[in-house]
């Protein structure tokens, strides 16, 4: 059997997935290449192997069920884990149909009943991979959205709804490169910051797509068969076929939004994407609707919550037992991002008013 392989980097790491299907590493080139570097390759040693093998599934799925195992949720879907004693972890996911096995020391093992599924897995996964090195390198994450020019970049914070997404995505529309929608790797290199992309598909409101001209040229490519990421809800895809542009709703009050895979962002809406860059500024909005965009008289700044560690990360436990057992501290970090320019600022539902506004602070 013909295997593929794809080799991402980023700063000084590197992961290579292998599989017997090719979707999984054509899948693993275009959602990291626009931010991280993808390319296939023969390379040997690899950390993350993604099959479709049902037999694989089957076992692997049974002898979970077969010990005692710990439930939570991984990537929004519950996932049930088995740890022995030498550190093996055996784990499934039962409503994708995945499974997983990690050995201390050696590759990561992914195998699914369907190529998508595994595709979707594998560049979870060969994030994950990813993001243990870094952090054992010395990074840390940031919840934030980010910009770039010149190399120097636009950090955007704030809690959920603050418009994180908004500032970043009407910045980039006016000829910055986007470099991160919800979160940005960063460490501290002599007096800089550096950023770095966390690559993930990208997810923009109904309504924000409608206010940033973007709906219509949406709605066309899906009515012509060409698809979003597939973890966007069905709900959203039949509201961008019917014309719907009213915000759809989750009963928990999270907000379902198109899901763009990251060369999407360039070829669907005309963004220009960054690799890294050094942090120069810092943006604290919040949208009220019917404002018009001023700076609010508040000294706003970067705290330990606005990074995620292991204890804080919402979506992606470390199940795998990939992340060092020594994180970095934050402190050097505030420290840094405590000496540069930052804005409170209060920004309404005009597009052009909040674009003017936020090109001139961000200058």
């Amino acid at each position: 059997m013909t295997r593929t392989a794809t080799r991402i980097t980023t700063a000084t790491q590197a992961v290579t997935v292998t599989s017997n299907t090719p979707v999984v590493t054509e899948w693993a080139v275009r959602y990291f290449g626009p931010w991280w570097n993808a390319t296939s390759t023969t390379t040997d040693g690899p950390r993350v192997i993604a099959d479709v093998n049902q037999a694989k599934v089957t076992e692997i799925a049974q002898c979970v069920a077969d010990h005692a195992h710990e439930e939570t949720v991984y990537a929004n879907s519950r996932i049930f884990v088995d740890r022995d004693d030498d550190g093996t972890v055996l784990a499934s996911q039962p409503d994708d149909k995945l499974v997983y096995r990690a050995e201390p020391g050696g590759a990561l093992r992914i195998y699914g009943c369907e190529d998508v599924p595994v595709a979707l897995a594998a560049a979870r996964l060969a994030r994950e991979v990813l993001r243990g090195q870094l952090v054992a390198d010395g990074w840390s994450i940031l919840h934030a959205s980010a910009v770039v020019r010149d190399g120097q970049t636009v950090l955007t914070l704030g809690d959920k709804g603050a418009g994180k997404t908004t500032a970043g995505l009407l910045l980039a529309c006016a000829g910055w490169q986007l470099l991160a929608n919800d979160r940005v790797f960063v460490r501290r290199e002599d007096d800089q910051l550096r950023v770095l992309p966390w690559p993930s598909a990208a997810a923009i409101g109904l309504g924000l797509l409608d206010a940033l001209g973007w709906y219509d040229q949406v709605r066309e490519r899906l009515q012509r068969g060409e698809q979003l990421h597939p973890t966007q809800h069905q709900k959203v895809t039949d509201a961008l076929h019917s014309g719907s542009r009213t915000p759809l709703w989750k009963d928990s009050g999270k907000e379902l939004k198109p899901q763009f895979f990251p060369d999407q962002l360039a070829t669907w809406l005309g963004l220009t994407l960054a690799t890294e860059g050094h942090a120069a500024r810092i943006l604290f909005p919040q949208i009220t609707p019917g404002a018009e965009p001023v700076l609010r008289d508040e000294d706003r700044a970067v705290a330990a919550g606005d990074f995620f560690t292991a204890g804080t990360e919402d979506r992606y436990p470390d199940v795998f037992g990939l992340l060092p057992a020594d994180l970095p501290g934050t402190e050097p970090l505030l420290e840094l991002l405590g000496e540069l320019p930052r804005h409170a600022m209060l920004l309404g539902h005009d597009v052009k008013a909040n674009t003017d506004f936020l090109q001139q602070i961000a200058a």
